[in-house]
């Protein structure tokens, strides 16, 4: 694989912070020995009782959004872990319904979007394509930017275990299954994604995940 990307949620709230601390190291350790490029995106549970710059120093990141190119593809990472005023998730400030991607973020996005000439594929973890408690409440903003676009192959998110797939103006959105949802291998849930030369995709999903061929 070239990359793998987890979509949020990846620790829960601990004891202690050192506690939680602790295991973020160690998950981000066997995550990191996976092939390929890492990245994280951030959600409700990572930075609950972490804040954003303390969870990042730990997994190696400078910036909780951010987008990079990788064989001819656009890959663009969002965090929705916002309150509606505008102040970031972190020590249990926030109420895990109102998820908001800010304004600088979304003209962050709006701009990152027109300067690249590839096809994107978009990762969050908060919904785009429903209402809350599970979407993102400036969503219908944040898909016009992606419709508009015209550029934006796949939306992957996480946040609502169950998993859903659905099309609005032309971009997928698939909200993939929670990796862990109870005990045993047979309650797992993790997927490869193959992006053509055509732009067409195929999500070969393992245990509990849906598979998807979007042509």
């Amino acid at each position: 694989m070239d990359l793998v990307v987890e979509l949020g949620d990846l620790i829960d709230s601990a004891d202690s912070l050192d506690v939680e601390k602790g295991y973020l190291r160690r998950i981000a350790t066997e995550f990191a020995a996976i092939p390929g490029q890492h990245h994280f995106v951030l959600g409700n549970h990572c930075v609950s009782a972490l804040t954003k710059p303390e969870l990042l120093e730990i997994v190696g990141r400078e910036k909780s959004f951010y987008s990079f190119d990788l064989k001819g593809v656009h890959v663009v990472i969002l965090d929705a872990c916002y309150r509606s005023d505008g102040e970031p998730y972190g020590r249990n400030n926030f109420d895990w319904t109102d998820a908001n991607i800010p304004p600088a973020e979304v003209e962050w996005l709006r701009a990152d979007l027109k300067q690249t000439e590839h096809k994107t594929l978009v990762f969050v973890h908060q919904r785009l394509d429903v209402e809350p408690p599970y979407g993102v409440k400036n969503a219908p903003e944040v898909r016009k930017i992606l419709e508009d676009s015209g550029k934006v192959l796949a939306v992957l998110q996480g946040h609502e275990h169950k998993g859903d797939y659905r099309e609005i103006v032309g971009v997928r959105y698939v909200t993939l299954s929670a990796m862990v949802e109870g005990s045993g291998e047979e309650n797992c849930a993790y997927a490869i994604l193959d992006v053509m030369p055509t732009s067409s995709m195929r999500i070969k999903g393992f245990r509990r995940q849906n598979s998807y061929d979007l042509q």
